[in-house]
């Protein structure tokens, strides 16, 4: 498998000179298999720039499109995603919803007249929608499982294992607290019991999904000093991400969903700091921050 990062960011995207060399844009990362067959994990405003190289290559698309969770950030690029609108390609779009709001619901809204000139039945591609839960399915010759993650009101975690080789992709999560889940009210009651459930850490749900992939690409958005202000809100910091890796003996850690307020040299100084966490317990994975352009091959 082939994976290319085109968004990294959380939140908002952060274009600008100190964003360079990390990225602005919100997530978005193409999967390749080894048939060149196309995965796209989220639909941040990186989709966009990977529509562009698709279609400047001329091809014709047939790709599944993963979605994490339908919050701004990961889904706002798709109105932008140029192959959708092209007669002969054909997308299906793979993600939770709730009983209320259905996923081409939560997609189309964003491109309600009120807000967007083009209506989502008005694209040329032929664009299907695949609801899922925490379940095994195969794409292409590709098998996906899911999880269902800490983050508000949900968020699905993928791990993609093709010819032995396994990815994990979990964009959003927090640590799952038994005291502060409690009192929470913005998580998916049926989420926060399975989590409850777990004997011991409940955070194992996640060292055991993730168990002995290839690659881990890991909510880290907060440093441990800002998480102390933002517990419940949906995200890690990065020792958390160390963690996961940690538990799950994974040979690579991929920080991701960065912070807006993040800029390079911040997050040069993260990845630092998460080499010599490494070293000192001494943890066996390699570790780095994704980065806009950034190839890696498995």
């Amino acid at each position: 498998m082939r994976l290319k990062f085109w968004g990294t960011r959380g939140s908002i995207s952060t274009p600008g000179k100190h964003t360079v060399r990390y990225g602005g844009n919100t997530p978005c990362i193409e999967v390749r298999l080894s048939k060149d067959q196309l995965i796209i994990l989220d639909a941040g405003t990186g989709i966009r720039n990977l529509g562009e190289a698709l279609i400047e290559n001329g091809e014709s698309i047939k790709a599944y499109i993963l979605i994490s969770h339908p919050h701004w950030d990961h889904i706002q690029g798709f109105p932008f995603f140029k192959p959708a609108f092209i007669s002969g390609n054909d997308l299906t779009i793979i993600g939770g919803e709730t009983d209320k709001v259905t996923l081409q619901k939560m997609i189309s809204d964003q491109m309600n007249k009120v807000y967007f000139p083009v209506q989502l039945n008005e694209l040329k591609a032929s664009i299907k929608f695949r609801r899922i839960g925490e379940e095994e399915f195969t794409v292409f010759d590709a098998h996906v499982k899911t999880i269902f993650v800490n983050h508000p009101s949900f968020a699905l975690g993928y791990r993609i294992t093709h010819r032995g080789k396994s990815i994990v992709y979990i964009s959003d999560n927090e640590p799952f607290d038994r005291r502060v889940a409690k009192s929470m009210r913005n998580v998916e009651k049926s989420i926060i019991d399975k989590y409850a459930r777990i004997v011991g850490d409940p955070n194992k749900r996640i060292f055991d999904f993730v168990k002995d992939a290839d690659v881990l690409i890991h909510d880290a958005t907060y440093t441990p000093e800002e998480y102390v202000d933002r517990v419940g809100w949906g995200h890690s910091h990065y020792l958390f991400a160390l963690k996961v890796a940690a538990e799950g003996r994974v040979k690579r850690l991929v920080l991701f969903h960065h912070d807006p307020s993040h800029n390079d040299e911040k997050m040069d100084e993260i990845v630092k700091t998460c080499k010599k966490e490494i070293r000192h317990h001494p943890y066996k994975f390699e570790c780095s921050a994704a980065m806009e352009g950034m190839e890696l091959e498995i």
